[in-house]
């Protein structure tokens, strides 16, 4: 994650260099902010939000760490810097075009996420191989330049989607054996070892997992080779429940597509309010891990305190629909 200037989060009231530098950036990402230099105000927070909106992040008008990487990421184009496999990853808005470019040339970069990753590395190197060019798995102008002479004229396909949804048609139509990981960012302990238990009497593995920040949450579920990734967390006051998946940069989790949808329809079946069908977005937890992921908001929080047992038992039938039926649809 990019290292943001001092003085993050930025809100309304925020005034000097950061905010200059934060306008700037939104401007050059086509969000005007009309009448408001150095100074965070409502035409700022608006470009902000819709910014957020576009990349799948948290809408709430604030610029804070994921904001900020979101917006340095989106400013990189591919061929405005050597491109190669690193820790951290490098990440941007020129990975992913990489990623899709090589994708769409049959050259499988894994999920299009804009991360530098082994994935994006093999096929890369696979591509040089094969167009006759260095083969050391660095992203230059030799590289761009074929990418860009070869481009596919034919219909893409997600071949991280294909993998995904392939991959559960293989499985077994039962939760026993499958590995789960549960996680939270703090206070929701408890309901997430009711949630174990009752996904135990299924016999499936489950895993708690408890972190604030939502990238390490997402590395131990990679750890631990879960088969499946659910995040809880409560609502804000006043809002029913809701489920993300993993979803931009133009690829999906068609396997967290369809376990969010069952899982919002036996939470509102058990007397849950819900806010609408699930939505994709890029937050740490969906985007940096290797399985199908959820993130779910319980809501309203009186119904997840008080009901635990209820809301519980409906998630565990979400997925044990979600494993009795894999999803085949990749758009």
């Amino acid at each position: 994650m990019a290292v943001g200037p001092t003085g993050l989060p930025l809100a309304l009231g925020a005034t000097g260099p950061a905010v200059a530098d934060l306008q700037r950036r939104l401007l050059a990402q086509g969000l005007p902010i009309a009448g408001e230099h150095d100074a965070f105000g409502p035409a700022t927070e608006a470009a902000v939000r819709l910014f957020q909106t576009r990349r799948g992040l948290l809408v709430d008008g604030v610029c804070g760490r994921q904001t900020w990487s979101s917006l340095v990421e989106a400013g990189y184009r591919l061929g405005d810097r050597l491109l190669y496999m690193r820790t951290p990853y490098l990440r941007g808005d020129d990975v992913a075009d990489l990623q899709r470019r090589l994708a769409a040339l049959g050259f499988d970069a894994g999920r299009i996420d804009g991360m530098f990753g082994t994935d994006t590395d093999r096929a890369l190197r696979s591509f040089q191989r094969n167009a006759g060019l260095s083969v050391d798995g660095k992203c230059g102008f030799k590289s761009v330049t074929s990418l860009q002479r070869l481009r596919s004229k034919g219909p893409e396909v997600d071949q991280a989607a294909l993998r995904e949804s392939t991959r559960l048609l293989g499985s077994p139509a039962t939760l026993a054996g499958r590995r789960i990981a549960l996680g939270e960012f703090g206070g929701l302990g408890a309901f997430l070892r009711e949630l174990q238990r009752v996904l135990a009497d299924q016999t499936a593995i489950v895993t708690l997992l408890s972190h604030p920040d939502a990238s390490i949450l997402a590395g131990q579920a990679n750890a631990m080779g879960a088969d499946v990734f659910i995040t809880v967390a409560l609502a804000t006051a006043g809002r029913g429940c809701r489920a993300a998946y993993w979803g931009p940069h133009g690829s999906v989790s068609p396997a967290g597509r369809r376990l969010a949808g069952l899982l919002l329809d036996e939470l509102s079946t058990s007397g849950a309010g819900t806010d609408g069908p699930p939505v994709p977005m890029a937050t740490p937890t969906l985007r940096e891990s290797r399985m199908p992921a959820v993130s779910l908001e319980l809501g309203p929080p009186r119904f997840a305190v008080e009901q635990a047992s209820v809301a519980a038992a409906a998630i565990g039938r979400g997925l044990a629909r979600w494993v009795d039926g894999p999803c085949l649809d990749l758009t």
